[in-house]
């Protein structure tokens, strides 16, 4: 494969016309094993190329796709860019491709995961299935094994590849009735997946949707699993970008360098923590770097993309992965050091009230309970929150170890994050629900 990589390579070096070029690549080996109502109905395998390539006269510029590198189709990808190209209106935000750069290097990969076979995931899954089958209810989802390997060329000399692995498994437990809980799971390495540990998450949220009880809407104090926390968190990072605050049409408008996150928030990227991939260039050629987005309250560094980098005469950055730092703070000591509260399992159907304030809204999901005086008392009915983030981390008061999640969107599927439980004071909830 790797000569075949070569090959198109300097075949779009030698035949593409255009001023400049980014050439990717995408190979992505995938097993998938999908189950439904306590059945496993699917088992899939096999290699996907995903050939792309971007190609600039001057601002003009235009992309392609291919799914094959064979000479034809490589030169059948050029020919179709530059003609979409020469008729395209101009770019004025247009920026040349990434040059030759020095990225990190980072171990994306885990044998486990590369050598986990379609009969491992079967057990997986049939353990799933046995559980569901205990607790009189159904099971379906998709467990899923990934090695992808990314090529980034340019014609002005950036040269990139990474090799990464991951194991994910997303699943909903049903009674077919009232009581539905969706639970997700991404790691680096396939030894690392703990069934058991999963069924008993995933037990714990469909028993809390028993007979729960009505609840006024008001301020609670809340304990955030992680699910919940970067669910909640992610909404925000959609609106953290440079420009925008710039632009004032977020909250950090001339706020880097200023406290106006809680003290116990820090959010940053690491490309030196091996429990956690990182990606170690951006699919336009920014090297990763380890960085600090806010560090105890204070933001430090908002996202800038290579165009508006260059307009503002600064360095471009990204985010290779999403970390939350966190405490040493269970759930029970939690739950002791407040008179009352909910425990979140999750959040969903989070949409946006107001972009300038940070303000958003959304459903809890997956089950919650109330607690009192340190102890579990009953689950209750789903609420409706109306909350600004940045007024969140100013209220919180514990964390706990931070933990793996994943985005229930699937917008994520890499294991790159980590965020921590969090207890959280007179969080906000504006309705309440019927289920």
């Amino acid at each position: 494969m790797k000569e075949q990589i070569q090959k198109a390579v300097d075949l779009v070096a030698q035949n593409c016309k255009g001023d400049d070029y980014r050439f990717d690549i995408y190979i992505t080996d995938k097993q998938d094993t999908r189950y439904a109502q306590n059945r496993i109905t699917q088992n899939m395998g096999g290699t996907k190329l995903n050939v792309s390539l971007e190609v600039s006269f001057g601002n003009r510029s235009a992309s392609s796709t291919v799914n094959s590198i064979d000479e034809g189709s490589i030169k059948n990808l050029i020919e179709t860019a530059e003609n979409i190209a020469k008729m395209n209106q101009p770019d004025p935000e247009f920026v040349n491709s990434a040059g030759k750069v020095d990225y990190p290097e980072v171990n994306n990969v885990a044998a486990g995961t590369e050598n986990c076979s379609m009969k491992e995931m079967v057990e997986v899954i049939s353990k799933f299935i046995d559980n569901a089958k205990r607790k009189n209810a159904f099971i379906s989802g998709l467990t899923t094994r990934t090695v992808v390997d990314e090529y980034l060329f340019t014609k002005n000399g950036f040269e990139g590849h990474d090799r990464s692995t991951s194991f994910s498994n997303t699943m909903t437990m049903s009674d077919n009735k009232s009581r539905e809980v969706k639970l997700t799971k991404c790691v680096k390495d396939f030894n690392d997946f703990d069934v058991d540990k999963e069924i008993e998450v995933l037990n714990s949220r469909f028993d809390a949707l028993t007979e729960p009880k009505m609840i006024e809407k008001g301020t609670y104090n809340v304990i955030l699993r992680p699910q919940a926390v970067y669910n909640f968190f992610a909404f925000m990072m959609y609106f953290f970008d440079r420009r925008s605050a710039d632009y004032k049409i977020t909250p950090y408008h001339e706020a880097i360098g200023k406290q106006i996150f809680g003290e116990k928030f820090s959010l940053y990227s690491s490309i030196d923590d091996p429990s956690v991939t990182a990606s170690p260039f951006s699919g336009d050629g920014i090297p990763a770097e380890t960085i600090d987005w806010i560090r105890n309250g204070v933001l430090k560094n908002l996202f800038k993309n290579r165009s508006y980098a260059k307009k503002i005469n600064e360095n471009p950055n990204f985010m290779p992965n999403i970390l939350i730092e966190g405490g040493d703070t269970d759930e029970k000591e939690m739950m002791k050091m407040v008179d009352n509260g909910l425990i979140i399992n999750n959040f969903w159907y989070i949409r946006n009230v107001s972009t300038r304030q940070g303000e958003f809204t959304g459903l809890t999901r997956d089950g919650m309970y109330y607690f009192e005086n340190g102890e579990i008392k009953h689950s209750v009915v789903n609420l409706r929150f109306n909350e600004i983030a940045i007024e969140v981390t100013k209220r919180i008061l514990a964390l706990g170890k931070a933990e793996p999640a994943m985005s229930i969107y699937g917008y994520s599927t890499m294991d790159n994050i980590r965020v921590p439980t969090m207890l959280i004071k007179d969080f906000t909830f504006v309705d309440t629900t019927t289920f």
